[in-house]
């Protein structure tokens, strides 16, 4: 992640306050002394010990990425999922500008969406788009071949795959019903997996690239999301597995993990919101409605319907992190294309102690 030299200062400072309260309220030093101890090295030198490994970190935290080479996109082919709007639609025409061909799949390209008849009025022989719905066997199927076919060298391979297509929602444990679990894991888990499995062979033979979309809440929990955060943990999950499997492949594996983009995507609305509450309202068992009352509920709408225009509305961070890892000779495992702030949460969210962090952030 490359933050702007202000965010970096706020986090260099953040880091620096946390690592001295620690180091005050853990006794951190007396931890190293005890270590130094028993590695046979003189304890008093455990205080200065400790000092230098945290500059040490937080200088990592605050330089820039360190250059890790590019490799020439000519001739390299790269699928997209999801692209009819947001994420999947501007890489598609971001990756075509940078020269590469594009296999564009569209959930509505055969209902004439506007994303897939825009992507196909560039009518260039670099852009490709087709039909896909990653929840159904046969219309990956078919994509394979489709990709197949209009690969310049099929035993050379499809350098990339962008799983790319999701779903989101929200809503309390007790609202959310099973089958919107079951629906949007259809999407964000088994869609990847599924289109995974299928391109696997070409990824293979061409010692290439497949690029997961994940998310900072597939790192940490979130109230009113979590059938949203259960897709996106197995998503991190699957991508960890993968990328050690295919390490004998040649093949790199890499998990994309955005920030707050909602403004930026319009996954939400403030329609679809009110929309999705009436139902969760609706649909709930009358000792649910009774327990948490109308006026909670409402507020859980309102506080979603407000979040609605929050987040980054520049999607360049998120390119940029796809771009690299499909472009890099030795791309990142992780990429967190997020701000300040919720690059600071997620931190603290995955290390610190989880009563420490809930206390921080929900409590």
């Amino acid at each position: 992640m490359a933050l702007p030299i202000a965010s970096r200062s706020t986090v260099v400072l953040v880091l620096l306050s946390i690592g001295l309260t620690l180091a005050l309220g853990f006794g951190l030093p007396e931890i190293l002394k005890l270590l130094f101890r028993v590695l046979g090295f003189p304890a008093d030198h455990a205080s200065h010990a400790i000092v230098v490994l945290y500059f040490v970190f937080v200088l990592c935290v605050a330089m820039p990425s360190i250059p890790r080479g590019t490799l020439p996109v000519e001739g390299k082919a790269v699928l997209i999922t999801g692209c009819d709007k947001g994420f999947g639609f501007a890489l598609a025409k971001h990756l075509h500008k940078l020269g590469f061909k594009v296999f564009a799949g569209c959930l509505l390209k055969d209902k004439n969406g506007e994303g897939a008849q825009e992507l196909e009025k560039l009518q260039s022989e670099r852009m490709k788009v087709l039909q896909m719905n990653v929840c159904s066997d046969e219309e990956v199927a078919h994509a394979v071949e489709f990709v197949k076919e209009h690969l310049e060298d099929s035993e050379k391979g499809l350098w990339g795959l962008v799983n790319n297509s999701g779903i989101a929602t929200f809503g309390e444990v007790e609202f959310t019903s099973i089958d919107t679990y079951k629906e949007t894991a259809d999407v964000n888990l088994w869609g990847t997996i599924r289109v995974t499995k299928a391109f696997l062979p070409l990824i293979r033979h061409s010692k290439g690239r497949v690029v997961c979309m994940a998310s900072m809440l597939g790192r940490m929990g979130s109230p009113s999301r979590s059938s949203y955060c259960i897709s996106k943990y197995g998503v991190e999950g699957f991508s960890d597995c993968l990328r050690q499997e295919m390490y004998k492949w040649g093949v790199k594996v890499i998990a994309i993990e955005p920030g707050n983009f909602i403004a930026a995507t319009g996954i939400f609305t403030k329609e679809g919101v009110e929309r999705r509450g009436k139902e969760m309202w609706e649909q709930a068992s009358e000792i649910v409605r009774a327990d948490y009352g109308s006026v909670h509920f409402s507020q859980q709408v309102a506080r979603m319907k407000a979040f609605v225009s929050s987040g980054q509305k520049d999607m360049t961070a998120v390119l940029d992190s796809i771009t690299h890892a499909l472009c890099s000779k030795y791309p990142n495992t992780r990429y967190n294309p997020v701000d300040a702030y919720y690059w600071i949460k997620l931190q603290l969210m995955s290390h610190l102690p989880a009563g420490i962090a809930d206390w921080i952030y929900v409590r």
